[in-house]
């Protein structure tokens, strides 16, 4: 069920995807909640994890709030396309996943502390799509970026797929592989939610009014 280098059903083929561009679609600036670099430097010891929960709005706010989590970003992850805009993702062939990169201190917030709040804030039981949102663009997913992360989240779901068979739920369809290429999201997607207080994000699992 988790084996390594998953890629789920529903994804386009590299050579079905959009051809993209060389140029990436914007240059980071700073965090706009608490004015770090979204793109670094980031401090000595600094860790990333990237993850995909549906959109990207609910779900980056999740992980800024957590004590330890430096910067956060949204972007696009686990596809083809080179530099996809947010149009192009959303035609869902670019192969990306709406996605979250998270740069944390392991000293202050452990990798179980992140998948806790992956696990526990969306659906990986649904397979392409969260909520009315579908298509592989909203999948469930998680990227590492060494050995020692894919086994630990590999472990993480094997442990909520127990709580979530006793029950009486389905099984994880998250996909867990080694990360790729990440291209950051365009500017009016880096925290949303904090940008627009009072808004309304209607997507997948943050159908709520901030």
């Amino acid at each position: 069920m988790f084996s390594r280098f998953r890629t789920p059903a529903g994804i386009p083929a590299p050579e079905d995807c959009l051809p993209g561009r060389d140029e990436a679609i914007m240059t980071p600036g700073d965090h706009y909640v608490n004015g770090n670099p979204i793109a670094g430097p980031y401090p000595e010891g600094t860790d990333t994890l990237v993850v995909g929960m549906g959109c990207f709005w609910g779900a980056e706010r999740f992980f800024w709030q957590m004590d330890g989590v430096w910067v956060t970003a949204a972007g696009y992850a686990g596809g083809t396309t080179p530099n996809p805009t947010y149009q192009e993702t959303c035609t869902a062939m670019t192969g990306h996943t709406e996605a979250v990169l998270i740069a944390f201190d392991p000293q202050k917030v452990s990798l179980d502390d992140l998948f806790k709040v992956f696990w526990e804030n969306h659906d990986p039981t649904q397979l392409m799509g969260q909520g009315n949102d579908r298509g592989s663009q909203y999948r469930t997913a998680i990227y590492t970026n060494s050995d020692e992360q894919l086994a630990a989240a590999e472990a993480s779901a094997a442990a909520y797929q127990a709580k979530l068979t006793a029950g009486g739920f389905g099984e994880i369809t998250t996909e867990i592989a080694p990360m790729t290429e990440w291209y950051f999201a365009e500017e009016y997607h880096q925290q949303y939610l904090a940008k627009n207080p009072g808004g309304y994000c209607n997507h997948g699992f943050c159908q709520v009014a901030y």
